[in-house]
């Protein structure tokens, strides 16, 4: 019953948009003071599926980067849970002022065409003009965008009864995403081996049984934060 609870619930929560996970603009223009923006793009796990808005991995780095002196604004999030590339980039072409430009950008997409059976060849297609759209918006072009590769969801307890099969597609998701971020010149932070903690430690998982605990979130901002300062304009 358990198992069949997780899966109904998760359905919900990867394989559809959730009226709960909305597109989030946190800020419009840099508040005074602040010297930086940021607009983080992807899915649930970029908007924070089951956990509180403090804890969404782009809000907690951005209050880290705060801690080390550097002024950034609250960040412009573009994510929905169960979204896929094709959703992201739809959101990107509707959402974004055409002349805006950010000092950072992130972009971490895919779990979602793994989940739903979209193939290699269109994720990859969708990617690059996903990455084409970032780089439109930086500021500093590819110096100023960055990604993390896709987390294993079959590490969690919704996914353990298929963690292998899941865990090859995601490594091979991940290879595109590698490849594309390669491409694009852009930096790639390899977050995935954090994911897969989770399988031992139930602490880095949120009470969904599926999405990142705000600790997990933690642990990826702690893979990035020395590096990210590097990239703000000077």
């Amino acid at each position: 019953m358990k198992n069949l609870y997780l899966l109904f619930f998760a359905s919900l929560l990867i394989g559809c948009s959730s009226s709960n996970s909305v597109t989030t603009n946190t800020e419009t223009d840099n508040p005074s003071g602040m010297d930086y923006s940021y607009l983080a793009l992807g899915d649930s796990y970029t908007i924070g599926e089951s956990v509180a808005e403090k804890d969404r991995w782009p809000v907690q780095l951005v209050a880290e980067l705060n801690e080390r002196g550097h002024k950034v604004a609250p960040p412009k999030i573009i994510a929905k849970t169960g979204w896929t590339t094709g959703n992201l980039l739809s959101a990107m072409r509707s959402e974004l002022n055409y002349t805006r430009k950010f000092d950072l950008v992130s972009i971490l997409i895919g779990v979602n065409n793994q989940y739903q059976g979209k193939t290699i060849k269109e994720y990859e297609e969708e990617l690059r003009e996903i990455f084409k759209l970032a780089l439109n918006h930086s500021k500093l072009r590819e110096k100023g965008v960055f990604a993390l590769s896709i987390p294993d969801y079959g590490a969690t307890p919704f996914g353990e009864e298929n963690a292998e099969t899941i865990g090859v597609e995601i490594d091979e998701f991940n290879a595109v995403f590698r490849k594309v971020t390669s491409e694009f010149e852009v930096d790639f932070y390899n977050i995935t081996p954090i994911s897969r903690e989770a399988a031992r430690d139930g602490d880095l998982i949120a009470e969904d049984g599926l999405h990142p605990s705000a600790l997990m979130y933690r642990y990826w901002v702690d893979e990035v934060i020395d590096e990210i300062p590097q990239m703000l304009p000077q």
